[in-house]
């Protein structure tokens, strides 16, 4: 990271542009771990990310007034999921994501759980999460199918983690 540390904030529609070029860039790398059919390009369009902010609430991590990450955050009443985390390729590693990450655990009530939906193949956002403490849910179906409406091929190559807060 430069001198400074990115600021968080909650995105505003104007953002959504910058947030969608930053979802589309960092999702490039699916082509790596994912086959050819599941690679959605773009990953993501402006339209989706404003019907997904109609239910979620986005953040961003800001250097001055570059955005270099995004993650969602979505109530879904007796959980709270994570949703869409993406940081600018030259940006991973950084600490980024980990700042998104704590700054949205912080929204999050006490003895609030936690979810977090990602590739089985993405060993980078796999890695991230069990630093962070997060552990792999017993029944990842399950789990995808309560709380998420993702295609089927997304389901099946999905995996999720969880984490309960606990405030003193």
């Amino acid at each position: 990271m430069g001198a400074t540390q990115p600021a968080v904030r909650v995105l505003s529609f104007d953002d959504g542009p910058a947030a969608v070029a930053v979802i589309n860039r960092a999702a490039e790398w699916y082509a790596e771990i994912l086959p050819p059919a599941e690679v959605g390009e773009p990953e993501m369009t402006l339209q989706v990310w404003a019907d997904e902010a109609r239910r979620m609430t986005w953040y961003g991590a800001f250097d001055d007034v570059d955005l270099v990450g995004v993650m969602g955050l979505e109530d879904a009443g007796d959980a709270v999921l994570f949703r869409h985390a993406y940081v600018l390729p030259e940006r991973q590693r950084q600490g980024v994501a980990g700042l998104l990450q704590s700054h949205l655990e912080r929204q999050v009530r006490a003895g609030g759980r936690i979810i977090v939906g990602t590739y089985a193949a993405n060993y980078k956002a796999r890695s991230v999460l069990e630093k962070a403490g997060y552990h792999a849910s017993p029944d990842p179906e399950a789990v995808l199918r309560r709380y998420y409406d993702i295609p089927e091929d997304r389901l099946q190559s999905s995996v999720t983690y969880e984490k309960n807060i606990q405030r003193t």
